[in-house]
């Protein structure tokens, strides 16, 4: 088999995986020294404690 034909099979057999990936959830984090809200969907440190979630939209709703 040629290099491009066995490219073109790895791809065609990996694109129904890749339409059915979820978006990442969104996270509503508190600041543990001034009280701050914030919404994100990665972690950001250890000064910041998980208030709520998950949740599917950037408002946290």
């Amino acid at each position: 088999m040629s290099t491009c034909f066995r490219l073109m099979l790895v791809l065609v057999c990996a694109l129904p995986q890749a339409g059915a990936a979820a978006p990442a959830p969104w996270y509503k984090y508190q600041s543990i020294k001034t009280g701050v809200f914030i919404c994100t969907q990665v972690d950001p440190g250890k000064q910041f404690i998980r208030f709520a979630g998950p949740f599917k939209n950037a408002a946290c709703r």
